[in-house]
């Protein structure tokens, strides 16, 4: 489709109970694009009202769709992959218009996010429980796992099709049904993908989407309702804290995908052209705006000066543009203020005594352009070093030794990801069990898969999404005692 034929084709309002339907109020609010700065579509602005209506609905629809045996819940997951391949150009022009990355990006992005549905949709038969003899030989244990039940799932902007699945997914496959409350910036990925699940076959109620300008308002009501038993989010730590804070009284499940401040550790003794490579990678996806991109680049000093001149090399090519544009390697930030607060950080490190090699300024307008940038020489005391970035913006700084380095890649308060280039075996199994990330880069500089348990340590969240351990967190355990069944039996 073209860009208005496809825009006309999103559904522009709630969708509750299986059918798409205006907020209580009428409202409704704008969706930019971000290189431009236009206004590409209205989309109702739904209340309180509406999310109760929505978990209203997942709740009913909890029971049936528990009760679903596994194998239709898988073909549903399956069905809806298929639908979502088949419409991929579609659902990476529409992220393109709303998100602003580059449409060779965009295209990653939906098959990355796709494979979530596949995997999910192959993990749903595979509930498991145990049968086993208890220790004294007295009974037996039997081991069940049960959906916990309607879930709230919120998502951010920057990845809004592959964080969406990522969480509908394991969702849908262990029996739960779900309220989805896409991010304000990028609603419409979600609102397209609601009427793909739909026409795969997710029933009535199981899936409900609710866009919304306010979400704190709409969002807090449901996690006090004691019918909502399971909260994840994805997002910044300090909105994590406070919905941790409201979920508590409940005592909800919750998953919380948080922030980061990834560490890049070069060694001397890697592979200087895949470290380069991986730089880029780690860096400059999704033009800096992921929880995963490298923050600090941290390399080792006899060859610090080398890595620094070949990434500005490589740098200095890209090209900055609307991401429909063909050649466009680096779009728009999501929005003004992210310039705002990329080049506060920039400034910051530069007046502390950084070096420019690259960039470093905003792009004039239209639109949220900030230009590729390198920082060699980043002194330790600068805000970017301890900020989750998000941007592109990729800083260096030397160290010595491999202690140096284990301490500067520790000294963040986030702990979600880290990426190492070294050709010494040891020191990579080293490496491994002493930087404090919940994933770990080992000469690659992209770890993202649907078949691996995503997720960090310490303010960078709880819980692990994709993987085998991706479907428990959406899981309950119960154990029953039964008694011995051969008591009184002769053998």
């Amino acid at each position: 489709m073209n860009e208005a034929d496809l825009l006309a084709a999103v559904p522009d309002r709630l969708f509750i109970g299986g059918r798409w339907r205006a907020a209580s109020t009428g409202a409704t609010f704008g969706v930019h694009d971000p290189a431009t700065g236009a206004v590409v579509a209205e989309v109702a602005d739904g209340s309180v009202a509406d999310g109760l209506a929505a978990l209203d609905a997942a709740d009913r629809a909890f029971p049936g769709w528990a009760a679903t045996p596994a194998r239709e819940r898988a073909e549903v997951l399956r069905r809806a992959f298929d639908l979502l391949r088949s419409r991929a150009d579609d659902v990476a022009l529409l992220m393109t218009i709303e998100m602003g990355k580059p449409l060779a990006e965009a295209r990653g992005e939906v098959a990355y996010g796709a494979e979530f549905l596949r995997w999910f949709s192959e993990e749903a038969p595979r509930i498991q429980g145990r049968y086993d003899p208890n220790p004294e030989g007295t009974g037996r244990m039997i081991v069940t796992r049960h959906p916990v039940g309607p879930c709230l799932l919120i998502t951010p902007w920057n990845f809004p099709l592959a964080m969406a699945t990522r969480k509908i997914a394991p969702a849908l496959a262990a029996g739960c049904t779900v309220v989805v409350k896409p991010a304000e910036l990028t609603p419409l990925t979600t609102l397209f993908l609601a009427t793909l699940l739909a026409e795969a076959g997710v029933p009535d109620g199981v899936l409900n989407v609710i866009t919304t300008a306010d979400a704190g308002t709409v969002a807090e009501p449901l996690l006090r309702d004691p019918r909502l038993r399971k909260l994840s989010f994805t997002g910044s730590t300090a909105v994590g804290r406070r919905l941790l804070a409201q979920a508590a009284d409940g005592v909800l499940r919750t998953s919380m995908e948080l922030g980061g401040n990834a560490p890049f550790v070069v060694f001397d003794d890697a592979d200087l052209n895949r470290a380069v490579d991986g730089a880029i990678a780690a860096k400059f996806r999704n033009i800096g705006q992921a929880c995963t991109a490298a923050n600090r680049f941290i390399v080792q000093r006899s060859i610090v000066e080398e890595f620094t001149r070949r990434v500005t090399g490589r740098v200095r090519t890209f090209v900055t543009g609307r991401g429909t544009t063909q050649g466009v390697t680096i779009g728009p930030l999501i929005d003004d203020r992210a310039v705002a607060k990329v080049d506060h950080l920039v400034r910051d490190a530069v007046g502390r005594g950084a070096t420019v090699c690259t960039g470093g300024a905003p792009v004039e307008g239209p639109g949220a352009f900030y230009a590729a940038t390198v920082l060699g020489d980043v002194p330790p005391d600068s805000a970017l070093l301890r900020a989750e970035i998000f941007g592109p913006v990729l800083a260096v700084v030397p160290f010595d030794d491999e202690d140096e380095a284990v301490r500067v890649a520790n000294n963040t308060e986030y702990g979600l990801v880290s990426y190492v280039y070294t050709e010494n075996l040891a020191r990579g199994q080293r490496m491994i069990e002493r930087l404090r990330t919940g994933m770990m880069g080992l000469n690659v500089g992209v770890v993202s898969n649907a078949a691996a348990p995503f997720g960090g340590w310490r303010l960078s969240g709880l819980g692990r999404e994709g993987g085998a351990e991706g479907i428990h967190e959406y899981l309950q355990t119960k154990y029953t005692l039964t008694p011995d069944p051969h008591e009184g039996v002769h053998r």
